[in-house]
């Protein structure tokens, strides 16, 4: 039987607590053009399918929607300043990084999917000083597809030469859930992200409150 020893992590919700910059960004775009501000709850909710969702559901919910054209616009623009407002209020949780540091000197291959698009992916990463705790980070922009199809994770996992009978994918919304059950993978769900209702209805393999219960989670599963 193959050992389960690599974990593939979501990014937004999951490691980081990044809605108030997204949150920030947003609300600076709709602001330039007359738009009302979502507040922080709100763009919570929007979280979880990328940028361009993002986008979307915030012109959605603040008058009129988009055409497709338009959308790809604003999206540019959205991430133009997003690049400058990364890492303002995004932090790790709490006890992330000590127990990510303990899990990789144990012998765990640490992976990043995340349907956020990579460029702002890496740039986080060197900010918060994550790249050598992590293989392999991959985006929602990386494939053709992303996230709740199982080749997100599928394919990320065949370039570091590992499997999905040694994975385990721990996210905190109903992407990573259903991704994971689609690739036949267990999960963990982490309650402190953004979509942590839809994704318990999933029916996730082990739901968790903080990183301190995540290695005596893993290690049942593997």
């Amino acid at each position: 039987m193959t050992k389960r020893n690599v974990l593939v992590f979501d990014l937004d919700g999951t490691l980081i607590e990044s809605a108030p910059d997204l949150a920030l960004s947003l609300q600076i775009l709709l602001k330039s053009e007359g738009r009302q501000k979502p507040n922080l709850i709100e763009v919570q909710s929007m979280i979880g399918d990328g940028a361009t969702k993002l986008v979307e559901r915030g012109y959605a919910a603040t008058g009129s929607a988009l055409s497709e054209n338009e959308l790809k616009g604003k999206v540019k623009k959205f991430l133009e300043i997003y690049s400058e407002n990364l890492v303002v209020e995004t932090h790790l949780y709490e006890n992330c990084r000590t127990v990510l540091s303990n899990l990789k000197v144990k012998g765990w291959k640490l992976l990043i999917c995340t349907n956020k698009p990579y460029a702002p992916t890496l740039e986080i990463m060197n900010k918060l000083d994550l790249n050598h705790l992590f293989d392999k980070a991959v985006g929602g922009d990386s494939y053709a597809i992303k996230k709740p199809d199982p080749d997100h994770i599928v394919k990320l996992l065949d370039e570091t030469g590992a499997s999905t009978e040694q994975a385990i994918m721990i996210g905190d919304g109903v992407n990573d859930v259903l991704a994971a059950k689609n690739a036949q993978i267990p999960s963990i769900l982490f309650t402190h992200g953004y979509g942590t209702e839809a994704a318990k209805a999933q029916n996730p393999d082990i739901v968790i409150d903080t990183f301190l219960e995540l290695e005596d989670a893993i290690n049942r599963l593997a």
